[in-house]
């Protein structure tokens, strides 16, 4: 198996930041992650992740393994950023298509709210009315809220909007709660579980909005997992895609009604675009996941740990989709494993349940691609091996037999 995964490797390039590269990445030349300058600024110093594990390092292909840049082999360079960590993957075959530190940890901010979506969404009437309670207000002062207010009554789907447009964190509390038992805490459990189902094992939520907390991780890759998760959803789709809304009139608060504008803009300046999500805390920086389609082409980005000059978060993820979009379809450094995958075999060593193979389709999020890459060739001599493996087995038997 170990033979396999070298040999997997040798059609991607592994570029990782010099002068140490990730622990257990497989040998290769070391180039730096494509980064462009960001002005410099007062900011809090980064929370020391978990210790790493190996396991979890190569989920999705052992050429994942990596701190530095992969992507594939006579691939074009992708453009200079300032996000430490980013993935690019294709929606429906869950390709992935090339990355810079794929599996590093990092902060989420509000792109977390991803999870909660991927988590609440199919438990949850978008229809019914609810309360907004003094729990759901509960938020950091002068942190990013939609104008809900207690005591008053909105649509579930009301307050989605008002959590993918808006980004608000009293809507984050509100839809835990409602989905969570009763409970804002019961919503994050919820969601935990829910990223461990979609095998994004380096994710802990510790707050539903993404507001900062000890202990709350993510990875490019985990998000890509999350987010693939969600634009399988209908219902997610024609919300990301929402440009603007109206949140009612509350009178018996005396408040009144108004509209809000979807923040992210690259469903305004990206042809193609499906929508995604922002994110920004002092702590995690520029967070953003964004999807677009091209020639009936759906790529995914993800990224962490940005500044917003020289180019905001959408505008970065917006390049690196371009340079996605530039690739062949069957170009490939691993992939992103499906819902369940990881926990449907638990006698099954994680690792062996990375080793990359041909994609599969997520259910329900578009129409399947086929490719004929080193993927299909690795998942041919992996399966004659057994085989061969087998039939000497039987052979050495039977002649014990006799």
């Amino acid at each position: 198996m170990r033979a396999a995964l070298l040999a997997a490797t040798a059609s991607v390039i592994l570029l990782a930041p010099a002068p140490v590269a990730a622990a257990g990445a497989p040998a290769g030349p070391t180039v730096r992650c494509p980064r462009v300058p960001a002005p410099a600024m007062s900011r809090p110093p980064r929370p020391t992740p978990p210790p790493a594990v190996p396991e979890q390092r190569v989920v999705g292909g052992a050429a994942l393994d990596t701190a530095g840049l992969v992507v594939p082999a006579d691939a074009a360079a992708p453009p200079g950023i300032t996000a430490t960590s980013w993935l690019v993957a294709d929606l429906d075959s869950g390709q992935v298509l090339g990355g810079c530190g794929p599996h590093e940890y990092g902060t989420p901010a509000s792109v977390q709210k991803l999870l909660l979506a991927a988590t609440m969404l199919p438990r949850l009437d978008p229809k019914q009315t609810v309360t907004v309670t003094a729990d759901d207000m509960n938020i950091e002062p002068g942190s990013s809220a939609v104008g809900l207010v207690e005591g008053g009554r909105y649509t579930i789907e009301t307050i989605w909007l008002g959590l993918l447009l808006n980004s608000g964190n009293e809507a984050a509390n509100a839809l835990a709660r409602l989905g969570g038992g009763g409970n804002a805490s019961g919503g994050v459990a919820a969601m935990n579980e829910q990223a461990h189902r979609l095998g994004a094992l380096q994710t802990h939520a510790v707050t539903p909005s993404g507001l900062d907390g000890k202990g709350q991780f993510t990875s490019a890759y985990d998000l890509a997992l999350i987010a693939r998760a969600c634009f399988a959803e209908p219902t997610f789709r024609r919300y990301a895609l929402t440009k603007q809304a109206a949140i009612p009139a509350q009178p018996a608060q005396r408040t009144k009604g108004f509209q809000i504008q979807n923040e992210n803009q690259l469903i305004f300046k990206y042809p193609g675009a499906l929508g995604g999500k922002t994110g920004f805390t002092d702590l995690a920086r520029h967070t953003y996941v964004g999807a677009a389609e091209r020639g009936g082409r759906r790529l995914v980005v993800t990224l962490l740990g940005a500044e917003p000059a020289p180019k905001r978060g959408w505008e970065q993820g917006a390049a690196l989709l371009d340079w996605g979009f530039t690739l062949p379809r069957d170009a490939s450094v691993g992939r992103l494993v499906e819902p369940g995958e990881l926990t449907a075999t638990p006698s099954a060593a994680p690792s062996a349940l990375a080793v990359p193979g041909g994609p599969r389709p997520a259910a329900a999020s578009g129409p399947a691609r086929t490719g004929s890459g080193w993927l299909w060739w690795v998942t041919a001599v992996s399966g004659a091996g057994v085989l061969a493996l087998l039939g000497g087995l039987l052979w050495r038997r039977r002649r014990r037999l006799a």
